[in-house]
């Protein structure tokens, strides 16, 4: 075989290798934990026992992974990628009709919101939304849509995920909104203007025109957008409750952690772990299938 054809495996062999140490090989720790019976006393005595699937048996049978977990993680994830890509096309549209100045001013803001690491912004978030003294009750409780007694934000199921997805919006969606922008100027201003002509409104324009071109841009905001959400933890778990005291507003990814770390039960947990991304695998194909065939289609 040439030389030639093995160039390009022999200059990626280094990159690879590092990939291979750090990421694959995690992965495979944690899924042959995930068959283990690997507690405190297995850590201690230096001697997991195998179970088989007895691990997944457990979490696929009992009512709390489809009761709370599930519908918590799919929901959160759902509403957090639609918001996510919405608001990030609306900048980007709104950018497309700023001056230079005004797309400064505009990018460096939503800069300053993607750069400000997880953990902050949740900090935030929970301080805007304190029971007490935030900035959330005063505003509500000024309108008159709650009460002087307050409100816990953080204790229903519910309005703990709303805040949380706020959270991972305002995080995502610069992101979105600049790489939506960049595949924005692939869009040939003549068609629109042949549109415009034809007394197309602004929103057929965009439908028929923007959104069909830039179908593999979205993919991938989308694709990368569900990944993320999915596996969201810090912004759950360092909310009040979320570090294990309100058992209701766990995630997987949240789940995994806690049982494994908390709970020092890691063949569980990585159970749980592998299931998380046997999810994900799934999702992923299923779309990147359903946006070839629309491809094949057309």
């Amino acid at each position: 075989m040439p030389v030639s054809r093995w160039r390009p495996w022999l200059l990626l062999a280094a990159p690879l290798t590092v990939i291979g140490v750090l990421l694959l090989w995690p992965i495979v720790r944690v899924t042959i934990l995930s068959f283990q019976q690997y507690g405190l006393r297995e850590v201690i005595a230096g001697r997991p026992t195998f179970v088989g699937l007895d691990n997944f048996r457990e979490v696929l049978t009992g009512d709390y992974l489809w009761s709370t977990v599930l519908p918590n993680t799919l929901i959160f994830a759902f509403v957090a990628v639609v918001g996510t890509i919405v608001l990030g096309t609306l900048v980007a549209l709104l950018l497309q009709q700023l001056g230079t100045w005004g797309r400064v001013v505009v990018i460096g803001s939503a800069l300053v919101a993607w750069a400000l690491p997880a953990v902050t912004g949740t900090y935030i978030w929970v301080w805007i939304f304190e029971p007490d003294t935030g900035i959330a009750r005063k505003v509500f409780e000024g309108l008159g849509l709650i009460g002087p007694e307050g409100f816990n934000w953080f204790t229903e199921r519910w309005s703990f995920y709303s805040i949380a997805a706020i959270n991972v919006i305002h995080h995502s969606y610069p992101f979105v909104a600049i790489t939506i922008f960049a595949g924005l100027s692939t869009v040939p201003e003549e068609l629109h203007e042949a549109a415009k002509l034809d007394g197309a409104s602004a929103w057929r324009r965009f439908w028929s025109i923007t959104v069909p071109i830039m179908r593999p841009v979205f993919a991938v905001v989308t694709i990368l957008s569900t990944i993320w959400d999915f596996k969201v933890f810090a912004q759950i778990y360092l909310m009040p409750g979320g570090d294990g005291g309100n058992e209701e507003i766990f995630n997987l990814g949240v789940w995994s952690y806690i049982t494994a770390m908390t709970k020092t039960d890691y063949g569980l947990g990585s159970a749980i772990a592998v299931l998380l991304t046997a999810v994900l695998l799934v999702i992923t194909v299923l779309y990147i299938r359903a946006l070839f065939r629309e491809d094949d289609l057309q």
